[in-house]
C-alpha cells in the first residue's frame, strides 16, 4: 500500500525528466544573486552619502532591510544546497556572505528547515507557531506589524541571542532553544557572526562614518527586516490549509517589481509546487508553474 502520509511527493507529481532541468544548479547565477545583494546594500548607502536628507536615509533603511530578507532567502537556498552547483561556494557564500552578516546560522537553520519541509503544516512542523495564529484580527495583527517596525520584535529575538549563548557557556534560566531562534534567522553562535559584523562595520566606517553601521545595518535589522519577514510568513503559510498535502498547505504569492524591491526579493513567494518536489525557487519557480499549467 503507497505511503500517503505526507501527501503526493515530486515522482508522483512529475516525471525525472521534467524535475531534472528544474533541478540544475549555477555557480554564475548563484554569485550574480549574492553580488545584487550586497550591490543593492552598496547603492543605498551611495545615495545617502551623495544626498544626505531624511528621505534617503529613511529610503536606505528600506533597502538594506529588504535585502537583509534577500540575504536570508539567499541563505535558505544554500541550506537545501540550492544557491551554488558547488558544495564548497554554496557552504561558504550561504554561511559567511548571507547568513552571518545577519547574525544566522546556515547549518543550525539547514537542521531545522528540512524539517520544516518534511512536516509542514502538520503537528511535526517546527514552523506551525508561526502560521497557525492566522486569520487573526485586524487589531492583533496591528499591533504584531507595531512591534515590528518599532524594533521590539527585533530587540526581543537579538536578546535572545544573548542568553543562549550564555546558556552555551554557563547557566541561564529561561533562552530560548536553537530551533527556536533559527526560526527567526538567528543564529544560536554569535562568534562568527559579530566577526562577520566586524568586517562590515570597518568597510561602513571606512566609506562612510563611524555610525553608519548602528544606522544602516543593526537599525534595518531590528525594524524593516523584522517587518517584512513577518510578512513573507503571512503570505505563505498564514490562513491556509493544516494538511499535510503539499499542493494545500502553502501558496506562492506574486509580487511587481516595488514589491520585490522593498518587500519580496528573490521570489520570496515560494511556488507551492516547489515544496512538493524541493527545488530552489530562485531558479525554478516561474519553470515550474509553467508545467504546473501546461
Amino acid at each position: 500500500m503507497k505511503d500517503t502520509s505526507f501527501g503526493p511527493r515530486g515522482k508522483e507529481l512529475f516525471t525525472s525528466d521534467e524535475i531534472r532541468p528544474l533541478a540544475a544548479r549555477s555557480d554564475l547565477w548563484g554569485a550574480w544573486l549574492v553580488l545584487h545583494a550586497w550591490a543593492v546594500i552598496a547603492g543605498a548607502l551611495a545615495l545617502f552619502a551623495v544626498w544626505p536628507n531624511p528621505l534617503t536615509f529613511v529610503l536606505a533603511v528600506v533597502l538594506i532591510g529588504s535585502r537583509q530578507l534577500g540575504l536570508a532567502i539567499l541563505m535558505h537556498e544554500a541550506a537545501h544546497m540550492a544557491l551554488f552547483r558547488s558544495r564548497r561556494l554554496n557552504e561558504f557564500a550561504g554561511e559567511w556572505l548571507c547568513g552571518r552578516p545577519i547574525l544566522a546560522d546556515l547549518f543550525e537553520y539547514r537542521r531545522y528547515h528540512l524539517k520544516h519541509h518534511r512536516y509542514t503544516q502538520t503537528e511535526q512542523d517546527p514552523d506551525l507557531r508561526l502560521s497557525k495564529p492566522f486569520p487573526t484580527t485586524p487589531a492583533s495583527l496591528r499591533r504584531k506589524l507595531i512591534r515590528d517596525i518599532t524594533g521590539q520584535t527585533g530587540f526581543k529575538q537579538r536578546s535572545q541571542q544573548i542568553m543562549f549563548a550564555f546558556k552555551m557557556a554557563g547557566e541561564v534560566e529561561g533562552a530560548p532553544t536553537s530551533q527556536e531562534l533559527s526560526q527567526a534567522f538567528n543564529g544560536p553562535e554569535l562568534g562568527r557572526a559579530l566577526l562577520a559584523n566586524l568586517v562590515i562595520f570597518a568597510v561602513m566606517w571606512a566609506v562612510g562614518a563611524w555610525w553608519w553601521w548602528l544606522t544602516f545595518w543593526a537599525l534595518p535589522l531590528l525594524t524593516w527586516f523584522q517587518l517584512v519577514l513577518r510578512i513573507r510568513n503571512i503570505a505563505e503559510h498564514g490562513a491556509v490549509e493544516f494538511s499535510d498535502n503539499p499542493l494545500r498547505n502553502v501558496r506562492t504569492t506574486r509580487a511587481g517589481p516595488l514589491m520585490r524591491l522593498l518587500v519580496a526579493p528573490y521570489w520570496a513567494g515560494e511556488s507551492l509546487l516547489g515544496r512538493s518536489v524541493c527545488l530552489s525557487a530562485l531558479a525554478s519557480e516561474p519553470e515550474l508553474d509553467s508545467v504546473m499549467l501546461g
